[in-house]
């Protein structure tokens, strides 16, 4: 709340005050501070002694079954303020002490927080030089509890010390908390306000509340939530809810516009069985607005179930749709590379034909020249003569040659005849004669045909090598 309008509402609506030239002093002597205003209208009340009695109270009617729920005007602050109304009467008669014993407060407050420093400031010092090294070792740290939630569990303690382990299962958290908490099982708040000093209360308790059927009653159809009138919480609950008469119990629910709706009220001692029938009525009563809410929260699930399912459905399409797209183009990638792969070894290929075939060619060329050239080196054949050697060449293939030879040719001259006759594809081969054999190597080329042997005639046969 930014502006004075705002906090003046807000004041109204959490104490309960009407009078708006009141609130408006009070906001002022607190310097329109909120918290410290609301604070000084309940700080004369908390400890003060509460004890209620039959002659101490008004006669008032114990339930409130035959008329509507009642808003008790209690606006539901955020979370973790558990600070509630107490009754219009005292705070008008505390006002003006509030006023001072707050303007003391700020003072007292002051000269606190500097003792509280200048302690704080010696203790580290003392720390620092290990007066306390033994006294942290051994300490631990806290949790942190509201205060709400701390007196909510020592309420539960005390009452299951006081009256054993059968009760209706108390949280031990604060009133917003338990009202939170009904409101998200869609449960109806029962509200059991105790006053240790009443002298009914003793009675009630062990008679009632702590009565078996009671007890499952209640802890299977409500979520159960009490507070004692001596603690700061369950005073502030006994005043927002006009508690008049003890035993107090009384049963809520969350209203719109962050307001708390008062279902019933159940004041002074009451039988099981009548709390039971009350308890009942109220449920039948409440059925519709509950029902009502349990099957909104259950459509609103299926919608969101509904919509996670869809969600997830177009989610499984779009993967799918995806996954075909990504093998799609894997496939199309796959076909234009093995495309690739074979147009290039077709290249190579193709290339590599045009080189052998070109090397083939340029192969042939040189052994035509190469014939050539033999034989030219060879000459003219030379008539018959006493001179000259008639030599026949057989080949593997069984052809023959015969050519004649002056006797003073080597046999290097042999080898070049062979070779121009073109007759071999082989390209290492030996001329070799029988009877006896002999073998014209390469040691023998320079040989005549006469030192050879081979003069006037002979026969030669080509070896592969």
């Amino acid at each position: 709340m930014g502006d004075i309008s705002d906090k003046l509402s807000y004041f109204q609506a959490i104490t309960g005050i009407e009078d708006t030239d009141l609130c408006t002093e009070i906001l002022t002597a607190h310097g329109w501070d909120l918290e410290l205003a609301v604070s000084s209208i309940t700080a004369t009340e908390d400890h003060r002694p509460f004890s209620l009695d039959a002659t101490d109270t008004a006669a008032v009617t114990s339930t409130t079954a035959d008329r509507e729920p009642q808003d008790i005007g209690l606006v539901l602050p955020p979370a973790g303020n558990n600070n509630q109304p107490p009754g219009l009467a005292w705070k008008l008669i505390t006002v003006p002490f509030s006023i001072v014993s707050s303007s003391l407060g700020l003072i007292s407050g002051a000269i606190g927080l500097g003792m509280w420093a200048a302690s704080g400031v010696f203790s580290y010092s003392l720390g620092m030089i290990d007066f306390h090294g033994h006294a942290r070792a051994a300490s631990t740290p806290l949790v942190s509890v509201s205060q709400s939630a701390s007196e909510a569990m020592d309420f539960v303690s005390r009452f299951e010390r006081d009256y054993g382990n059968t009760r209706p299962n108390f949280l031990a958290d604060g009133f917003m908390d338990a009202l939170q908490r009904s409101r998200q099982e869609y449960k109806l708040l029962f509200v059991y306000l105790h006053s240790p000093d009443h002298q009914d209360t003793p009675f009630f308790c062990e008679n009632s509340l702590c009565n078996d059927v009671f007890v499952a009653f209640v802890n299977e159809n409500f979520v159960p939530w009490g507070g004692s009138v001596k603690a700061s919480e369950g005073f502030k609950m006994s005043n927002s809810l006009k508690a008049s008469r003890f035993p107090f119990c009384a049963v809520v629910m969350a209203a719109t516009n962050q307001r708390i709706a008062m279902l019933q009220q159940i004041e002074g001692p009451k039988s099981p069985e009548e709390m039971v029938t009350i308890l009942q009525r109220v449920l039948e009563e409440s059925a519709p607005v509950l029902v009502s809410g349990r099957l909104e929260a259950e459509e609103r699930r299926n919608s969101m179930r509904l919509r996670e399912e869809q969600d997830a459905a177009y989610q499984a399409s779009l993967e799918a749709d995806q996954a075909r797209e990504r093998r799609r183009k894997e496939e199309q990638e796959r076909l234009e590379h093995e495309a690739a792969e074979a147009e290039r070894k077709r290249k190579e290929e193709e290339i590599a034909r045009e080189k052998a075939l070109q090397e083939a060619a340029e192969k042939e060329a040189a052994l035509a020249k190469m014939r050539e050239e033999k034989s030219l080196s060879l000459g003219a054949e030379p008539e018959k003569g006493p001179d000259v050697t008639q030599v026949l060449v057989r080949f593997p293939s069984g052809e023959r040659k015969d050519r004649r030879f002056h006797c003073t040719s080597t046999i290097q001259s042999l080898y070049d005849y062979v070779d121009s006759l073109g007759c071999l594809e082989a390209d290492s081969y030996s001329l070799v004669s029988n009877f006896p054999r002999t073998v014209y190597g390469p040691e023998k080329l320079a040989l005549s045909l006469k030192e050879a042997g081979l003069h006037a005639q002979a026969s030669l046969f080509v070896e592969l090598n």
